[in-house]
């Protein structure tokens, strides 16, 4: 059996992220290829003798005074690695401590460990020295599989890295990240990287032409998503409750829309189209404000947005447009599977897995003509120019008038979502960790 190791950068207990998505899917993808899979985690926590109270401060860094010993020894550690090495410890998860809380957080796992702070660090560390941080650990996995650009690598061992975009290279003024600093580093870990994962052939032609990744040394082994049958085979008048309890709107009777509220997700001519479009279904926005999301938001005033439900003479009332910051899994499954249609007009996307989890529940998409999103939607999407508001209105009318063409793309969407099954994406990485093996 070989064991690999994942980063839990992205795998925070507090919130998720596509990177999150991507990470947790591939834990268990891992597992059903009989894999050992192992977790690295990078809380606050210190080092223990107590195997309690690291499990515990796994799950609360609030778990009282450091062990003074541990830390010691840690600290002695440490100077014998030097600055750009850090240890990880393990982590025992016994099941004493009570975590279905954060089930659908938590990936599959054989085995977690933790470094304390090491994906800041280790930031910290590049930018100082140009250099990755050398991870070291007792009993060390077989291959270390990075789920995102990290300037980290395990000692002794091959190790992958995901890149699943070049979005702060393409779309510079779509993000906030350091260029040069992230331009530095993605040809950093390029150069020593023993492969390259990436999410898409659009993902790829970008590394390729930005970056400079020779077309041998990256592999492309697209996504597979995976919900649980109890959301698949939930009935019908079940998921209207949910959704009419939830947010007040009526079942099939509205669009949706899911992700970070930023500039690449094109929520500002997404709503702009949606308003144009006039239709009478509301356009529900489940996502958490981002940076520049009062920009995004501009058109959005107190006559055609709300915030919560609220209610007046024991009914409803209902704006054109809803925003939840949030909503857990099983709520955005049902959200999905109630929807008219989902909106996803995206200016670029590595990948965009809302399309695939849409067209998996058999809800029609509108979707971008751009980057990977005709790769992953075909024809079984609506596809239209992202930065043209009048096609997205023109979108929005004609599957709202069209019963028959929604039902033509929700059958269209579910043969299209077969292509990125579960077997593909397992063949696909199995060929990469036998390359490097």
């Amino acid at each position: 059996m070989t064991r690999i190791l994942i980063d839990g950068r992205n795998l925070g207990l507090e919130k998720g992220t596509g990177v999150a998505t991507y990470a947790r899917n591939l834990s268990y993808e891992l597992h059903a290829m009989g894999h050992g899979v192992e977790v690295l985690y990078g809380n606050g926590a210190g080092p223990s003798r107590n195997a309690l109270m690291r499990e515990i401060a796994f799950f609360d860094a609030n778990h009282g005074d450091r062990d003074r010993l541990a830390q010691a020894i840690e600290a002695v550690r440490s100077r014998l690695i030097g600055p750009l090495g850090k240890h990880a410890f393990d982590v025992p998860i016994s099941g004493k401590v009570v975590s279905r809380t954060f089930s659908a957080r938590l990936p599959y796992f054989d085995r977690i460990v933790n470094s304390p702070n090491i994906f800041g660090r280790s930031h910290n560390a590049f930018r100082s020295w140009k250099m990755l941080t050398r991870l070291s650990m007792e009993n060390r996995p077989d291959i270390a599989h990075w789920t995102y650009p990290l300037p980290i690598r395990l000692k002794g061992r091959p190790n992958v890295y995901t890149m699943h975009d070049v979005v702060p290279l393409k779309l510079p003024y779509t993000t906030l990240d350091n260029k040069r600093f992230y331009l530095r580093l993605m040809k950093r870990i390029a150069s020593i990287a023993d492969h390259i994962v990436t999410v898409s052939e659009c993902s790829k032609r970008d590394l390729i032409e930005l970056v400079g990744i020779p077309e041998e040394r990256i592999t492309n082994t697209y996504q597979s998503i995976d919900i649980p049958e109890k959301f698949l085979a939930k009935p019908d008048e079940d998921v209207a409750r949910e959704v009419e309890g939830a947010v007040g709107v009526d079942y099939k009777g509205y669009y949706l829309f899911w992700g970070s509220i930023e500039p690449k997700k094109n929520i500002g001519r997404m709503i702009e189209g949606y308003l144009a479009s006039k239709v009478d279904a509301p356009l529900v926005i489940v996502g958490a404000m981002a940076w520049k999301s009062e920009e995004e938001l501009r058109l959005l005033n107190e006559e055609n947005i709300v915030f919560r439900r609220t209610v007046e003479n024991d009914e409803f009332t209902r704006k054109r447009v809803m925003i939840l910051p949030y909503a857990p899994f099983s709520l955005l499954v049902s959200l999905i599977r109630g929807a008219r249609a989902t909106l996803f007009p995206s200016i670029y996307e590595g990948f965009g897995l809302p399309v695939l989890e849409a067209m998996l529940l058999g809800t029609p998409v509108i979707s971008s003509n751009t980057s990977s999103l005709p790769e992953v939607a075909a024809d079984a999407a609506m596809l239209v120019d992202p930065y043209d508001t009048t096609a997205i209105a023109r979108a929005i009318r004609a599957m709202d008038a069209d019963p028959a063409l929604r039902a033509d793309y929700a059958a269209r969407g579910r043969i299209q979502a077969t292509k990125f099954s579960r077997e593909a994406y397992r063949e696909r990485l199995a060929s990469v960790y036998a390359r490097v093996s």
